[in-house]
């Protein structure tokens, strides 16, 4: 069996990357921007992209995803296959082995009771694990002997990978999180914001949605690494002023995200103080459509799901759905925001290409007319002022995204476009460090989704799609009682998807595989669940003077900064 761009010969080998320094600490510290700062170092309670970022430098799964999509052993010894043995011939259950004398950054030693406890952890009734997809069909996870690690499933797992694989699922120090089972997750703030971990960097001080500065772990098991003797991690701002600082200040050394308008990038590289890099690996810019009432006359039923019986006033209407989608011309989006860095997509999943489907493709040329006959042929009829209604209610949306220049031009190019088939627009654009935040107080999160329509990029570790499509299940709905974590922000709940999406993780054989993918692709699409617009690279900014930094698209970009290096 061999997976594509997942396990091929990479999968047995022992993470390496390049030469390390000479002396743990001896290049002093790097400065690093997220500008959508970090709200919590705990990945398996947000489904922020910047916090599972700013987790990873110290806590580690057994296995991550290289530059190359291929699969890379980091705590265990190898990646299990069946060629190794380390699969079960049945499919039923996965053997790890992890290295022997790692140790986490208080002393103590890494041990299989610390990965059972993890998987316990993220699946406890109650906790609102935002990673809950990655255990889909896992029966029972427990400890053979103090270094090995049996995963059992309830049926053939054909792509046994998602448990702790990947910066999203990486493993938790049992004797650390022993006290934060289910309800009382959320509660532990002192372990969520200064986790135990065995990567090569220790949390020295944390300042929620400001900056975090951590220092070299001197238990990591190399001893020549890292070459940094800390680091300093700053958020806030935006993207323009995070690549401004790398690109012609030279304050700081790397910046995440700099997603800026392709021209202005272009002119800040020309000080030569540092370079624009971009990767492709499955970033997708795209559209959530709200199936529940997220008004507030609804009340304690805004955005809940509930039993299904609280449907959106306006976006219930597939006729709607789709003449929204119609209406978007995503080439214009590319061309005066993304340039290079972005493509015109109709997918869910962009890539690999063998599951990239062609069966949506209507979406890549724009139809107005054709928008305008669906919703006259529906009944939306246009008022007076050239907005629709039908049966009483107004083709108004409430429209969010985070805080940047390019979403915002964005917002106001489709909110034209929208009004041009009689949808009245109005946009509500949120600081990225509350929008991809976890507080669940907070009514501005994009779990929360208090908002017809709201707009992100969004990624997910390696290059098979079981676990991403997996998040648009019934069960992955967030709502009051899962602390309103759960990647099914959508609120889409169809039993036809979710016996789909049961199938694909018992389907073995890649074509397939693929044929599943696309179905479910496809249903998403249609069903206007999601509306897919732009395929990105994942672009950010690097000093001239930092080395070692390989750009990963397929799992965390912090993924190797053990081997980050100044140059001399």
């Amino acid at each position: 069996m061999k997976w594509h761009g997942a396990i091929g010969a990479a999968a047995a080998a022992v993470l390496t990357i390049s030469p390390a320094a000479a002396q743990r600490g001896a290049d002093g510290e790097v400065k690093i921007l997220y500008w959508q700062a970090p709200s919590i170092l705990n990945p398996y309670l947000s489904s922020g992209v910047k916090d599972v970022e700013a987790s990873s430098v110290v806590l580690e799964p057994l296995a991550s995803y290289d530059e190359k999509g291929d699969m890379v052993a980091r705590l265990a010894v190898e990646v299990p296959t069946l060629a190794n043995g380390g699969m079960a011939a049945d499919l039923k259950s996965i053997t790890w082995k992890l290295k022997p004398g790692i140790t986490w950054s208080d002393g103590t030693p890494l041990t299989a009771e610390d990965v059972v406890f993890t998987a316990e952890y993220c699946m406890a009734p109650g906790g609102g694990c935002s990673k809950l997809s990655a255990f889909t069909d896992v029966e029972k996870v427990e400890a053979a002997d103090p270094l090995t690690v049996k995963i059992s499933f309830k049926s053939a797992k054909p792509f046994p990978y998602g448990p702790f694989v990947g910066g999203e699922s990486a493993i938790l120090q049992k004797a650390q999180f022993k006290d934060c089972l289910g309800a009382k997750a959320a509660q532990c703030t002192k372990e969520n914001f200064a986790p135990i971990g065995t990567g090569p960097f220790k949390v020295a001080e944390f300042r929620a949605n400001d900056s975090i500065r951590y220092v070299a772990n001197d238990k990591y098991r190399d001893p020549a690494k890292p070459a940094f003797a800390s680091i300093y991690m700053k958020g806030g701002g935006d993207p323009a002023s995070a690549a401004r600082a790398v690109l012609e200040t030279g304050e700081f050394d790397y910046a995440w995200n700099t997603q800026v308008e392709p021209e202005i990038l272009e002119r800040m590289a020309k000080a030569g103080k540092g370079e624009v890099i971009t990767a492709f690996g499955n970033y997708l810019e795209r559209m959530h459509l709200n199936f529940t009432n997220s008004r507030p006359e609804a009340g304690d039923k805004r955005s809940v799901y509930g039993d299904g019986s609280n449907p959106h006033p306006v976006l219930k209407d597939p006729a709607m759905r789709r003449a929204l989608a119609l209406a978007i011309d995503r080439q214009l989006l590319v061309d005066t925001g993304y340039g290079a860095s972005g493509r015109v997509t109709c997918n869910i999943v962009p890539a690999p290409e063998v599951y990239t489907s062609t069966a949506v493709d209507w979406c890549k040329t724009p139809d107005i007319e054709k928008a305008n006959k669906i919703l006259d042929e529906a009944g939306w009829k246009k008022g007076s002022d050239g907005i629709r209604v039908k049966d009483g209610v107004r083709a108004s949306l409430l429209y969010q995204t985070s805080t940047n220049s390019v979403r915002q031009a964005t917002q106001a190019l489709i909110k034209q476009m929208w009004g041009d088939i009689g949808v009245a627009t109005e946009l509500r654009n949120i600081a990225g460090s509350v929008f991809f935040g976890a507080d669940p107080s907070s009514p501005d999160t994009s779990q929360k989704f208090f908002a017809d329509i709201e707009m992100f990029a969004w990624t997910y570790v390696g290059t098979d799609p079981e676990t991403n499509l997996g998040g648009s299940t019934c069960k992955e709905i967030p709502e009051p009682k899962t602390n309103w974590l759960g990647t099914n922000f959508s609120r889409y709940c169809n039993p036809a998807y979710d016996k789909l999406a049961a199938e694909l993780a018992q389907t073995a054989d890649l074509a397939a595989r693929a044929a599943l993918v696309k179905k479910m692709n496809d249903m998403l699409v249609e069903d206007g669940v999601m509306i897919p617009l732009i395929y990105r690279g994942r672009i950010s900014a690097i000093s001239n003077k930092l080395a070692g930094h390989r750009h990963n698209a397929w799992d965390v970009e912090l993924w190797n900064v053990a081997d980050w290096t100044r140059k001399k």
